[in-house]
Order: C-alpha cells, then structure tokens, then sequence
C-alpha cells in the first residue's frame, strides 16, 4: 500500500469511483457524505443499518438517498447552464428523464420535484409511462418525450394532454406510425407537437454499440423520414413538427463519439429545416456514461469525459454546426437517465457464511496412507517464500493424482478427507507468505482463483439483473473493517439454487479482480456489503428466480446536523405476494394443504394436536419476507 494511502483507496479505489459521495470513517465503516452540505460530517452506513433494523426494517435492502439524486440534477442542468453561457449559445437546455431507467415512484416524484426548478420533463416509451408521465405537474416549459411503439390509444391521450397543457412530443418512429398520427389528429382536431427520430449512421462503441448506428431498432432512415415530411405536409401537419430526436447511443464510453453523433444530428437538422420543418428542439437522446470502475478511460464500464465535459461538447458541437447553416440554435434536449440516477441507490445485504478454501490446521499421515498423501504433507517442510512457487505446482499436482486414484477406488475416503484438509492446509500458508512477499504475477492471479465463497443475503437475478445477463460491474466492497487489512478473498454467491447466481468480477484499485478482498466474518456482529449505482435499470428488470420477490426499499434524506430523515418505505415482496405474480392464489394454496393435513390426520400419519401448528407455519411463511429472516 502506498505510504498514506488509506486501505478504502489502495484496495477498493473508492476515491476513484465514489465521486466524493463515500468516505471511511476512522472506525473503519463506509459513511455518505452530502453533496449539499460538504462541510457536514459523514454519516456512517452500519450507523443507519442498525437504525433501520431497530426499526424494523430488514435487509437486503436498497438504499437510495434523495440529495445524490438531487445532486445529479443539479450537476446536469448547472453543467449545461456554464456551457451554454461560455459558448455564447442562444437557446436553453430543457432535459427530460426517461422513465424506463428507474419507474419507481419515489424516484421518479423527486426527480420531478427538484427538476421542476429546472424545466425538467420526463421520456415514456410506453403507455404506461405516458400515464405516469401524466399524473406529474412539470413545469408549463417542461417537455413529455414519447418514444418508441405507439398505439392509436397512445397518441390519442398524449394528444388530449395537450389540452391540459402538457408540452407532449409524439416522436414519430415510422412512417406508419405517422399514418395513425394523423388519421387520430384529424378524428380529435387538436394539432399534435411532433418529432421524428432520425437513425444514425455513426456507431458508437462500448457494450450498447447495438442501440446506434443505422442498424438500430428505432427511428427512421432518409428515405421514411423523407416520406413521413412530404405526408406532413400534404395533411398540412408540417407546421406541428418541432422536435429532431436522435439517440447517439447508451452509456458512450468515448467522448469523441458523443462530438461525431451530434455533428451528424445536426446535418439532419439542417437539412429538415431546409425542407420547411420549422423544428425549434434538437433531442440528442441518451448516452452520457457513468464510470462505475473509475478507470476515466473509454472502455466498457468507464467513460474518458465527466459530466461536465460531456455538456460542453454538445453544446460547442451543436452552436458551431448550426452556425455553419446560418440557423438558429435549437432548445437542447437530452435524456440522461443512467447519470441522472444510478449513483442515487445501493444494494446492501449481509453476508450469512462462508465456505473456506483453506485450513488452519493439518492431519497427521497414517501408516496405511498412500505414499501421496506423504508426498503431499512433505510440502510443508520446504515451503518458504523462495520456492512458493515450486510449492503451489507440487500441491496440485499431488492432489489432484490422489483425486484421480479415489475415481478408481485406490484410495479412501478417509485418506482423501486427510489429503484435502492437508492441501486446503498448505493453501492457506502459501497464501500468508504470497501476502507478505513479491511474488510472481502469474501465481498472484492463480492464488486470486482459489478464493473462498460469502454466501449472501440476496438474488442477483432480482436486484443486479445486468450483473447476471450482461457482465456490468458496479462497485462492491465491505461497509466495515476497511481500517483493518482483509485477510481473505472471496467470490459471492446469492441465496438462489442456481451457479449463475454468484459475483465474480470485483473493482480494485489497481484492476478487475476475480475476487473480492474481505474479512474473516466477525462472530459478534453482521458483515455488511454494498454495491454502488444500482439506480439506473436495476430496480426494474429483476425476475422472481427461485421466486425471491423485490427487497426491502428505503428513501432516506441527510440533514445538515450529520443525521437522517427516513422518507419513505417500500416493504419487500412477500411469499404471498410473489405466489400471486405466477398465477397462485394464496387463499387455494392454504386450503390445499388444510385439506392435506386433515387427511394425514385421517391416516393416523400425524396427531390432531398438530393440525394447527402445521397450518400457522405455513400461514405464516405465506406472510413472510422471501429472503433470509
């Protein structure tokens, strides 16, 4: 470790990655700071766990705090504020929030609330989105963005809503789409507030390259967007559209693909001004990154620009390109939703056991005993830190032989128990030594493998579904004990009955690890962990693998005497709850199994003295949380 460096830094990076949002208090635990009142002190994380369990509140939960959130806006709209200001640019930024990325409503209340200062709005991409879009008093400049398929029940409501004022945006994604739209205009007699969404040829990298380019599922190319023109104004509809909408992709790792896609944009606003569209907004879509690993390079899981970078290059992009066509700079508009969002939430849970892949202790070699297993205890009398190396390859190769003579029934299972507790032995003595001294990096990354399993208190299918199906990294480390060198390394494993169900990929300081640096578990108390910006998407994909329902939620807000407000409560799925999500009626459930007591009572398999202690425990689960109590 790097002489002053604290551990939270040198292992975990989470000076790197927290964004100033987390600290480490000198006792070791993980602590939030305000971004709203810096010189406050931070609060400690196990602090407000065992606040929350006293209250009743168990884990797992997710944990989101409204001034992170607060502070994202803010960040967003100040950022785009100095760019537009320093460029000299001559419209404002008028920023909407797409609601797929987080639909809860807690979420997406406070993002109306604190946006509303802001001219914030908000994107559906389906009716349901459109209904809650509907029910939020934005702002009288704040804009609806409707995406992707639409209905005639779709346009016909974001129509009428016009009515009551809303600024609600149809982005015609075909020329189809545009057929309804009109036939539904002239049935009402209201003039819809149109936009097209243009496909784009510039494809950007990064895991989402899919969503860009003009291979992608939405939006038009010349030829429809032509089509869909011309058939505006033959119905004398030109004049309704305002808005080119073009998504320059998901999380863009490259800033420079951000500048590409905006000058292509651009061209096409250009050119849609020229053919009569009196357009007045320039939607530029998603695609401002986090940078979940802190790398701040373009890669996967990171991003090469900030916030404020990303703003000020589609501010100077756009203000030059429309100056080169003599036009009018065009109201911005972007729907940064991960940035908005993800840093606002964290998953916590504890950790419930652990399986060790070592031993402190060995066996003794019997008499009867495979040469092997001497062969293998001999190790211990010339591992030292010289030949660590020669130790580990005789180690393994002397297992897995005795492995391979138990298949065939030459050695027993009492040698092979001796023969394993004796490796797992040498396994924890190499990896003192390899801890202590500079070793090759091929054994480090080896020793990296043989980590033990924390078995943990939580579904990755439920709560980090892009963890499972895409390989995304989000930041996990303990939450206590960071003033104390770990003295493991470990995998996670969920509660789920499934191998799929484990955490493998960790962010360090220094790389992406296959393991995770831990604590022995303490015996007096909970060992917590958290994972970081889990607010975009994760709290709205999860499935009911093994049928383990939705956690516990919990909004809380910091105050400035360096304490905090619980604002809200979400109770997590119960056993009843989720039964009823895959067509089980819990009511039948129960009188299913009544009725199959009462006949093992028939049977005489069970006294009538039972009948009711086995009906209140399965009652009683039916009501109980789906994870761990």
């Amino acid at each position: 470790m790097p002489k002053g460096q604290p551990l939270s830094d040198s292992i975990y990076g989470i000076d790197r990655w927290s964004k100033g949002l987390l600290s480490v208090l000198p006792n070791g635990d993980v602590a939030l700071c305000d971004p709203a009142h810096p010189d406050t002190a931070p609060l400690s994380l196990p602090h407000i766990l065992s606040d929350l369990r006293q209250r009743g509140i168990a884990n797992p939960l997710v944990l989101r705090v409204k001034s992170f959130l607060e502070s994202e806006i803010q960040h967003l709209n100040d950022s785009f504020a100095a760019a537009i200001a320093k460029t000299g640019y001559r419209a404002p930024y008028r920023g909407v929030f797409p609601i797929k990325v987080n639909q809860q409503a807690q979420v997406v209340d406070r993002i109306v609330e604190f946006g509303r200062q802001f001219d914030y709005g908000l994107e559906a991409g389906s009716k349901p989105e459109l209904v809650i879009a509907l029910a939020h008093r934005l702002s009288k400049d704040a804009l609806i963005v409707c995406n992707g398929v639409k209905d005639a029940e779709f346009i016909r409501l974001a129509i009428l809503s016009r009515r009551m004022g809303f600024n609600t945006v149809i982005v015609l994604e075909s020329p189809k789409e545009a057929e309804i739209v009109i036939e539904v205009a002239k049935d009402l007699g209201i003039d819809p507030l149109l936009g097209v969404r243009v496909k784009l040829t510039n494809q950007i990298g990064g895991k989402w390259q899919s969503s860009s380019g003009d291979r992608s599922a939405f939006g038009m190319n010349t030829d429809q967007l032509l089509r869909v023109v011309d058939r505006l104004r033959g119905e004398n509809l030109l004049h309704c559209l305002k808005l080119q909408h073009s998504h320059l992709g998901s999380q863009v790792p490259d800033v420079n693909d951000v500048r590409r896609a905006a000058t292509e944009a651009c061209r096409y606003f250009a050119e849609l001004t020229r053919e009569g569209a009196p357009l007045t907004h320039l939607d530029l879509g998603g695609g401002l990154g986090v940078d979940y690993t802190g790398e701040k390079r373009a890669a996967e899981n990171s991003i090469n620009y900030t916030m404020a970078e990303y703003c000020a290059n589609v501010v100077e992009t756009v203000g030059y390109a429309m100056d080169e066509e003599g036009l009018e700079h065009p109201i911005l508009v972007t729907e940064s939703g991960r940035a908005v969002s993800a840093t606002s939430s964290m998953l916590i849970f504890d950790v419930l056991e652990s399986t060790l892949y070592d031993a402190p202790d060995a066996p003794a070699v019997e008499p009867d005993d495979h040469h092997l297993v001497a062969d293998l205890a001999a190790i211990s009398g010339y591992l030292v830190p010289d030949r660590v190396q020669e130790c580990w390859n005789d180690a393994r190769f002397y297992r897995d032989e005795l492995r391979a003579l138990f298949r065939r029934s030459h050695v027993d299972l009492r040698q092979m128990a001796r023969a394993e507790r004796i490796y797992l032995n040498l396994m924890a003595r190499i990896k003192d030594i390899a801890r202590g001294t500079e070793q090759s990096g091929d054994l480090d990354k080896e020793l990296q493998k043989i980590a033990d399993v924390y078995h943990c208190n939580f579904s990755v299918f439920q709560s980090l579904p892009d963890v499972w199906a895409i390989d995304q990294l989000h930041p996990i480390i303990p939450l206590q004990m960071l003033d104390q060198e770990p003295d493991r390394r470990a995998v996670l494993s969920d509660i789920t009955c499934d191998s799929d169900g484990k955490m493998d990929k960790f962010i360090l300081a220094g790389d992406i690890a296959p393991s995770l640096p831990v604590h022995s578990l303490p015996e007096d108390q909970p060992y917590y962990l958290g994972v970081f910006f889990v607010g975009a998407y994760q709290e709205t994909l999860g499935d009911l693998h093994n049928l383990f329902g939705d956690t516990n939620v919990v909004t809380i807000d910091l105050r400035e005497d360096g304490g905090f407000d619980l604002l809200h409560e979400q109770e997590g799925d119960t056993i009843a709850e989720v039964l009823s999500y895959v067509e089980y009626d819990p009511a039948d459930c129960i009188a299913a199994f009544r009725k199959m007591v009462d006949e093992a009572i028939s049977a005489g398999s069970i006294q009538a003295n039972e009948r009711k202690t086995l009906i209140d425990a399965y009652r009683g689960s039916m009501n109980g949380y789906t994870y761990f109590e």
